[in-house]
């Protein structure tokens, strides 16, 4: 029976709706989703998924889940993904406590994963809201434990419509809790290739062959559980029947999923990469700039800094702000810079970007599309034409400039900040335009998406050092035109 505490709902809707202007009916779909929505649906909401379900713009249904979680209905959590089985390796409530490094038993992996590669950004209703059974997970089914709580359903074979949860039942033999203190026994026909155990809680696991000729007799296989380790009394087991019994000398409950691997998954050396359904990265949530109005407290450990294997930076800066600031005075020049700042703000926010800071009279901004800077940046110099036509002060002029590529996120100065060589590089890139212009390396201009914006544009290819770029490198100069 779902139960849901109506003052609560009815309190948080009101704060949420005052936030900003929503789209018609987007409120009341929410509100239906949190009203109506089984226990699944209300458990690891993607966003990007209740956007395409709803015809939702997905920056909406961003801020609207973000402030969702501001403001209580619904908790955030930062979760890991095995990018061979997407099983839900680790989830993290904080980004200060998320750890990109990863160790999945069921594939026998382990590795480091950049913010926005397996990182998903999912959101859950809160307990205090309406209550689900995985908030409870002891109180599970072993069904739902592994599959609902444990996987996400969104990974496909690679090139494929195939879920691989749905091949991957059709290896499965078996799974159980394992009680502290207890013996376990479960019965299996096992096929030729490899048995693997693996807790899905834990990612304790063994791994052992089926190999030899087929027996009729059951093989019994005793497997010692301490809680941090699976222990097989067998090195291998032949085809056909096999008595599994499982000792489970450690102090809490564990849990078991048996898979029968055929020999072609076996032989495999690397096991291929997932193609996952749309999501939201760690990495995309970093570069909103609802997440970083709202969450503010956020931080990333300064010790170790956060990888992204792809973001862009745009930077813009005023032309002849010496000149300016000397012409109008210190309290206009500055109160007409500030203006300058509210409209690169709604621009960067409108092309799903955040501005991460100010540099004097400039402007840093990310996008975690290469093509929404592109967007971000021609939608500016509209806006500054419209600004400055209905002004009789003087115009304000920019110049732009914007690179793509891996880069560290880091907290500096109680501030989500980037670093490394990408920033360099995109503030380079900036110097070298002139008045009205924005100048793109070539990795953006190579981007998905970027030449097709700039289609019909002035656009002139040149070559310039960068710094840290070993020669001369390509730089495309857009005129406003």
């Amino acid at each position: 029976m779902m139960v849901v505490d109506d003052r609560l709902l009815e309190g948080k809707m009101t704060e949420i709706e005052q936030a900003r202007a929503w789209s018609p009916r987007v409120i009341s779909k929410f509100e239906t989703l949190i009203r109506s929505g089984d226990d699944q649906a209300l458990y690891r909401v993607n966003p990007l998924a209740f956007a395409r379900d709803r015809a939702i713009a997905e920056p909406e249904a961003i801020d609207l889940f973000l402030h969702a979680a501001r403001c209580g209905l619904f908790d955030m959590s930062w979760d890991v993904l095995c990018p061979q089985s997407g099983m839900v390796l680790d989830s993290f409530g904080a980004l200060r406590t998320l750890q990109t490094h990863y160790v999945c038993g069921l594939c026998d992996v382990s590795g480091d994963t950049n913010l926005d590669d397996f990182i998903e950004v999912s959101f859950s209703i809160s307990p205090h809201l309406r209550r689900l059974p995985f908030h409870e997970p002891q109180t599970l089914s072993v069904e739902d434990f592994h599959w609902k709580l444990h996987f996400s359903n969104a990974g496909r074979l690679p090139g494929q419509d195939v879920r691989f949860l749905d091949v991957l039942r059709g290896f499965v033999r078996g799974m159980t809790f394992l009680p502290p203190g207890t013996t376990t026994m479960l019965c299996a026909d096992l096929d030729p290739g490899s048995l693997s155990g693996v807790n899905v809680q834990t990612q304790a696991a063994f791994a052992v062959p089926v190999s030899g000729d087929p027996v009729l007799a059951p093989t019994l296989l005793k497997i010692s559980y301490d809680g941090k380790r699976f222990l097989p009394a067998l090195p291998a087991v032949p085809p056909g029947p096999v008595v599994i019994e499982v000792a489970n000398t450690g102090p809490g409950r564990g849990a078991l999923l048996l898979i029968n691997w055929p020999p072609e998954l076996v032989a495999l050396t690397t096991k291929p990469t997932l193609d996952f359904d749309p999501y939201v990265s760690g990495g995309a949530l970093l570069a909103q700039q609802t997440f970083r109005q709202l969450f503010r407290s956020e931080r990333v450990d300064e010790k170790e800094g956060l990888g992204i294997r792809q973001i862009t930076f745009l930077f813009t800066d005023l032309k002849g702000s010496t000149a300016m600031y000397e012409r109008l005075g210190d309290l206009n020049a500055y109160a007409l810079v500030r203006e300058h700042f509210a409209l690169l703000n709604a621009a960067v926010h409108q092309h799903s970007g955040a501005v991460v800071k100010t540099i004097g009279d400039a402007v840093m901004a990310v996008f975690s599309r290469p093509s929404d800077a592109i967007s971000a940046a021609l939608h500016i110099f509209e806006e500054i034409d419209r600004f400055n036509s209905g002004s009789v002060r003087p115009g304000i002029i920019l110049k732009m400039g914007a690179h793509c590529g891996p880069s560290i996120a880091v907290t500096l100065n109680d501030n989500l900040d980037y670093f490394g060589q990408t920033v360099n590089v995109a503030a380079r890139v900036q110097s070298l335009a002139e008045a009205g212009q924005v100048c793109i390396s070539e990795a953006l201009y190579s981007a998905p998406g970027v030449s097709d914006l700039l289609a019909g544009r002035d656009v002139i290819a040149f070559e310039a050092p960068l710094r840290g770029v070993e020669g001369d490198a390509t730089v495309y100069r857009i005129t406003r035109g």
